[in-house]
C-alpha cells in the first residue's frame, strides 16, 4: 500500500541546532529510494508502507547511534484506496483551485 507521510524528528538534549541529525535522516530516506521533500519543519515522504516506516525506524536508530539519548517525532500520514495519488498530485490540485 502506498502512503504519504509528513515526518518530523526532534533529537532532545543536543542544543538548539538539529540540522546534522535531520541531514542524516535525509540520507537514510534517500537511500531507501523514497520520494521525499524536505521542508522547514519536517519531510514529506512518499512510498510503499513498509519502506516508509522501515526508513523512519532506521532514522530513529541512527540518531540514537549518533549519541542522542531521547528523540520525539511527529508523524502524519494518509493512504487512499480509491485511486493512486502522489504528493505532487495533491499540490497540483490546490494550485489549480487557486487559479495557478
Amino acid at each position: 500500500m502506498k502512503v504519504i507521510a509528513d515526518f518530523c524528528i526532534v533529537p532532545l538534549s543536543v542544543g538548539v541546532s538539529v540540522s546534522k541529525y535531520v541531514a542524516e535522516c535525509e540520507k537514510i530516506l534517500t537511500a531507501a529510494g523514497l520520494n521525499i521533500k524536505l521542508h522547514s519543519f519536517g519531510t514529506d515522504i512518499e512510498g510503499e508502507w513498509d519502506a516508509v516506516f522501515d526508513a523512519i525506524r532506521t532514522c530513529h536508530e541512527r540518531v540514537h547511534e549518533m549519541g542522542v539519548p531521547r528523540i520525539t517525532s511527529t508523524l502524519r500520514f494518509g493512504t487512499r484506496t480509491d485511486r493512486e495519488q502522489t504528493m505532487q498530485d495533491k499540490l497540483d490540485s490546490v494550485k489549480t483551485k487557486l487559479g495557478g
